[in-house]
């Protein structure tokens, strides 16, 4: 199954824009999280979301939000999915598919072998493995071994259009997800996001 890719953070009209033109298969908003210089309100993500491609599915992405204004996203229509980046558990994941319907991504700060083991059981729809909360830093790798993984997973954390692919050829992630990798500045780089998707276009 070819490996699926992931461009997250958008904030500015440009950032859709190019994602417009790279066409991968999600794009994220950061949202209810004012620490990010990516964060956006539901207004903005709202007609960010309008300009979108209706072939790119949308993330909201958010931390230890709450719950019932994290589930206004994926009501709205503003999200096709919900990624949990914070300490949610089992329950919190549970209440959130029960109040959107919409498949659930829950992100894990990979230290330890252990720390895939405890999320694979949360019930969520996807993982995904990360070195932390938009470090732009990798971890080891070698801690995840993909055929003990029972849930499908993004892998995060230090990717690059240079060296993407290789993780993904290596790790068979379900799919890549990259932010401050496709970034000059802390702004979304056209360049770099077409780089993205053709790299793993060409898997």
């Amino acid at each position: 199954m070819a490996v699926k890719i992931k461009l997250c953070g958008m904030f500015r009209e440009e950032d859709i824009e190019y994602a417009n033109e790279a066409s991968p298969d999600y794009i994220g908003f950061i949202v209810m999280f004012p620490k990010s210089h990516r964060n956006i309100g539901i207004e903005t993500a709202e007609k960010l979301k309008a300009r979108l491609s209706p072939k790119i599915k949308s993330v909201a992405v958010s931390v230890n939000a709450d719950i019932n204004k994290f589930a206004e996203f994926a009501r709205r229509g503003i999200a096709d999915m919900l990624q949990c980046h914070g300490n949610e558990n089992a329950e919190y994941i549970k209440r959130l598919k029960e109040l959107t319907g919409v498949p659930i991504i829950k992100a894990v700060k990979v230290e330890s072998a252990d720390d895939i083991k405890r999320a694979d059981e949360m019930g969520a729809d996807f993982l995904l493995l990360d070195s932390g909360t938009g470090s732009g830093i990798s971890f080891d790798h070698s801690l995840i071994d993909p055929e003990k993984i029972k849930t499908p997973f993004f892998l995060a954390g230090g990717l690059t259009p240079e060296n993407l692919a290789e993780a993904a050829a290596e790790l068979k992630p379900f799919a890549v997800d990259l932010s401050s990798g496709i970034e000059t500045d802390k702004i979304k780089d056209r360049e770099k996001m077409l780089a993205a998707v053709k790299a793993i276009r060409n898997l």
